[in-house]
């Protein structure tokens, strides 16, 4: 292959993944031409992206980047996975057609910098939370306290104007009033 040919893959490997910073790498070895097409197809439904690379153009096109952490994985038939709501959800994904699709090998996956290698990386990645749902859960951990403390207060707060309540109606009907103590 000439260099400029070469230039202009890894230049198309650049443009692919510009803006992802986090993604996942498979190999689809063994995957029969059919079920490698339904697994692209359902993946596209998800907004993921399924790139297949060549070793030494791909970490060429990453030197630089969050992506060149999958330099150690780069070896055999390699398979970029991007796109989606995040790497977590890509993960998941990819954990799920694996019931389908057994014959995928799970390489691993960068998030924040970090790679989770194999099979057990990339699953270990899928149980994180998303963006959405850690930003929910930080809300409902800053949220909790305070239903705790309004419970509280307003609990005895309450009992106390039941008791006004009542005493209020006794009153309006005529009725007397038992002394406390």
């Amino acid at each position: 292959m000439s260099k400029a040919i070469k230039n202009m893959i890894i230049r198309d490997y650049k443009a692919r993944v510009e803006g992802h910073t986090d993604a996942a790498l498979i190999s689809l070895r063994g995957v029969k031409g059919i079920d490698t097409t339904k697994l692209r197809k359902l993946m596209r439904e998800k907004k993921i992206k399924l790139t297949t690379v060549r070793n030494s153009l791909a970490k060429q096109a990453f030197k630089g980047t969050t992506l060149s952490g999958f330099d150690p994985l780069l070896e055999g038939a390699s398979v970029i996975c991007y796109g989606g709501a995040s790497v977590v959800h890509v993960a998941r994904e990819l954990v799920g057609v694996l019931k389908e699709f057994p014959l995928i090998e799970l390489k691993g996956a960068i998030l924040d910098g970090n790679l989770f290698k194999g099979k057990a990386g990339v699953t270990e990645l899928s149980k994180y939370p998303t963006r959405e749902e850690a930003l929910g859960q930080t809300v409902a951990l800053l949220l909790g306290p305070a239903k705790t403390l309004m419970a509280q207060v307003k609990g005895p707060g309450s009992t106390v104007a039941g008791i006004i309540k009542s005493i209020e109606a006794k009153l309006e009907k005529g009725e007397a009033i038992a002394k406390i103590g």
